[in-house]
């Protein structure tokens, strides 16, 4: 896959304090959905890392430019919980929780460029489908995103070591399918996903 690397174009074409909106984990069966909202200081500031999609970067590129991004931009995260995922769905969830993101931001952007191809009703601003292949900041974001709902994944696999959702991220991989057979599911699920609604119609089945 030929790797593209993203640039402040749409920031420059709208002006003013943006902020770069996406998210990270709406497939997964458990844990929250993480949205992030980025603001650059500057669109002509030395950026010493890779930024582009988190998916095209390596644990340690990730890493590193999660720590750059931290420390010499405007950022801020939101979330939604697996109970509000069942609740409003997953798409809707991923909506508010980018809400919040940017609500968290210490000050309001003038515009928001919103990775995929909804704006949330909440915010001003467009969406972009690609957005973090074509959008620094979107790029940005995507990373802020990824790293936190990563680092809350391994936190959570700490006191529950049997799904090992810091390999997995809670997506529905054969071992942890497999461990969701043998173990049963947690408050960290989300009930509204087929293979975990699956599971409670088969407990309650044989109740």
């Amino acid at each position: 896959m030929m790797k593209i690397n993203p640039d402040f174009s749409l920031e420059l074409a709208h002006g003013g304090i943006i902020a770069g909106v996406d998210e990270a984990g709406r497939g997964p069966l458990c844990g929250p959905v993480v949205a992030a909202a980025v603001v650059f200081p500057s669109f002509d500031i030395d950026i010493p890392v890779v930024i582009r999609d988190s998916k095209q970067l390596s644990a340690h590129q990730r890493a590193v430019a999660y720590d750059w991004i931290v420390n010499n931009t405007m950022w801020a995260t939101g979330l939604c919980s697996p109970a509000e995922i069942d609740e409003l769905n997953i798409l809707w969830a991923s909506m508010r929780a980018m809400e919040r993101a940017v609500g968290a931001l210490s000050t309001k952007p003038e515009f928001c460029l919103i990775d995929g191809n909804r704006v949330p009703r909440g915010l001003t601003g467009e969406s972009v489908v690609k957005g973090d292949a074509k959008s620094l900041s979107i790029a940005a974001a995507s990373i802020i995103a990824k790293e936190t709902r990563d680092k809350i994944m391994h936190d959570l696999a700490l006191l529950f070591p049997q799904y090992d959702w810091d390999k997995n991220a809670g997506y529905p991989t054969k071992s942890h399918l497999q461990a969701i057979e043998k173990y049963g599911i947690n408050e960290h699920y989300r009930k509204s996903f087929g293979p975990v609604k699956e599971r409670i119609k088969n407990e309650t089945s044989h109740d």
